[in-house]
């Protein structure tokens, strides 16, 4: 299986995605978009990631190389692609979509609670995922669900946590591929985001308190990643 994802920034990688892919012996590249390199034709690749970021979807003129970006998921959708994103990926795939993507009205950075709707019962993505679970966010906009897509989840800070689109694109608003290495990556590069005041906004030492949270919190991405593998393999 070929997989390929894009990064946005350097201090934002799969998380623990990468040891997923790589004990399955998985074909795995990247673009690195932040260095302007160019994504290949949707042809070259079974499964698409897109992972997260600082940016806002229309910071195209600070960060021109989202128009290409866009292009490209575009194109993985037209091609029948299984895709996946995570925090701003899932924010790129709904506004290519069609779906709105603004500010959420406040931050959400920490541990915090999902609950999933009635309609993840319609997805196999989620057969190993409890109705409430703790996840990992970082996050200040938010995307709109997306026209003709499945709304799976929400959190008290924010009502669009995920979305399935045509039971093979997957986009999600928290984080389940964080390890405690990539959180402390996350604190030290976004530490002015701590600083401001909010309702769900938890200081670094909450979040990192818990060391083994990262553990389950990746044992969920294990079997999610496995459900969207079988999408993979029945699509190829």
């Amino acid at each position: 299986m070929k997989v390929h994802w894009f990064q946005h920034v350097d201090f934002e990688g799969l998380g623990s995605i990468a040891d997923w892919l790589q004990q399955r012996g998985y074909e795995v590249s990247c673009t690195r978009l932040f260095a302007d390199e160019l994504p290949p034709a949707a042809g070259t690749y079974d499964w698409l990631i897109v992972m997260g970021g600082p940016m806002g979807v229309d910071d195209e003129v600070a960060f021109p190389w989202l128009v290409t970006e866009k292009r490209a998921i575009r194109e993985a959708v037209d091609a029948g692609k299984v895709i996946l994103g995570i925090c701003l990926g899932a924010q790129l795939i709904a506004a290519v979509l069609g779906a709105k993507v603004a500010s959420n009205g406040q931050k959400e950075i920490g541990w915090f609670d999902v609950r999933l709707t009635q309609n993840a019962a319609l997805s196999p993505f989620f057969v190993d995922f409890k109705d409430i679970f703790p996840a990992f966010h970082w996050h200040g906009d938010r995307f709109s669900c997306p026209p003709r897509a499945l709304r799976i989840a929400l959190s008290a800070a924010c009502d669009q946590q995920a979305f399935v689109y045509d039971e093979r694109v997957l986009g999600l608003q928290f984080h389940l591929e964080t390890t405690e290495e990539t959180a402390q990556a996350l604190i030290a590069h976004c530490a002015v985001e701590l600083a401001e005041s909010g309702p769900a906004i938890q200081a670094a030492g909450q979040m990192l308190a818990q060391p083994v949270r990262f553990a389950q919190l990746n044992r969920l991405m294990d079997a999610l990643l496995g459900r969207m593998a079988e999408a993979v393999e029945r699509r190829t």
